[in-house]
């Protein structure tokens, strides 16, 4: 049967530059892996329309999912595609992670200003390297929590200031010379051809990502009227970063945070099948930090990833995790009550 007589697929997302590389992206799995064609359904979401306030003020990063989740159960387009950080651990009914892209760099970068003369800045080679070029007290333009956390205890004294908006928007404000440095997903440099802005890939024993940094996911209807999709999608999903995936929100769920919560998790192939998983709490303003780790084969990647959030919570990240809600809550509240 010809494509032409073919209902295409609508993949939903949001319109940022990434959001489109990442939708594009897997359009073009699907037809190689001899898909229908696909139709790209660009959706504007809360977190596209509050861009003044901070995400832990407004509800978090699941303010990029929510509207498309909601298209995607009425049944207006037939899978959405996500930076899957942004999704949160516990999926409406109905709703399911087919598969995933390979993971691209999970690090957190730094990116600091051009110079007026225009050349990239030389990159660091270590953390120490880093505070020597920063100094003690820079400003740091990031807008996450699990990032301030554990950057003030390597920078006590930094200024932490959000910053949103489209990736061009962000670097040139970097440039003007409204922050010293940023930090940004590494993966999201790397795959808009922006890879030489990183000044350090920040290593896991400095800050630990985002659970589910670096992945794409791809999330359908389960058992509904288009579950054809998920075969479709099983032909070119990656079973690595699909563990990792499964371990670092099982995690999170068994820490009960969120999307926006001081927690970071990374899960890494460590030798043949077996997945190792570092993590970590941290208070908000960096005083109180546990961290947990573990390995199991790849098979067990969600066993995995609760046995290591139980080992955080014997070791206190309960209370920190309820502290910074409270803080979080509040800050939320002061913010919604202004005029």
């Amino acid at each position: 049967m010809p494509h032409s007589s073919i209902t295409p697929l609508r993949l939903g997302t949001r319109g940022s530059q990434l959001a489109l590389w990442q939708v594009n992206t897997v359009a073009a799995r699907i037809a190689e892996a001899g898909g229908p064609p696909c139709e790209i359904v660009i959706i504007r979401t809360s977190g596209d329309q509050l861009q003044e306030a901070p995400l832990s003020a407004v509800g978090g990063k699941r303010l990029f999912v929510k509207e498309i989740e909601d298209a995607l159960l009425r049944g207006d387009i037939d899978l959405a595609v996500h930076s899957s950080k942004d999704m949160p651990v516990v999926l409406p009914d109905g709703l399911t992670i087919a598969g995933v892209l390979p993971r691209e760099d999970p690090s957190d970068a730094v990116v600091l200003p051009v110079p007026a003369i225009g050349h990239q800045p030389s990159a660091l080679s270590s953390v120490d390297h880093l505070v020597a070029a920063l100094g003690q007290s820079p400003s740091i333009g990031t807008g996450s929590v699990r990032r301030v956390a554990q950057l003030t205890r390597i920078f006590p004294g930094a200024r932490f200031t959000p910053i949103r908006g489209n990736l061009d928007t962000r670097l040139r404000k970097l440039d003007a010379g409204e922050y010293d440095a940023l930090v940004l997903a590494s993966a999201g440099l790397r795959r808009l051809g922006l890879a030489a802005r990183i000044s350090l890939a920040l290593p896991a024993s400095a800050c630990v990502p985002a659970p589910g940094q670096g992945i794409v996911a791809i999330e359908i209807r389960a058992g509904g009227d288009r579950d054809a999709v998920r075969p479709i999608v099983a032909r070119f999903a990656d079973p690595e970063a699909g563990a990792a995936l499964d371990a670092e929100r099982a995690l999170v769920a068994t820490l009960g945070g969120g999307c926006q919560t001081p927690v970071g998790a990374l899960a890494s192939p460590a030798d043949g099948e077996t997945l190792e998983l570092t993590a970590i709490v941290v208070s908000l303003d960096g005083s109180r930090a546990v961290r947990g780790c573990g390995r199991a084969p790849r098979r067990e990647a969600a066993a995995l990833g609760a046995r290591v959030g139980a080992q955080l919570l014997d070791e206190g990240a309960g209370d920190i995790l309820a502290d910074a809600e409270l803080h979080l809550k509040f800050q939320g509240s002061t913010l919604n009550s202004q005029p």
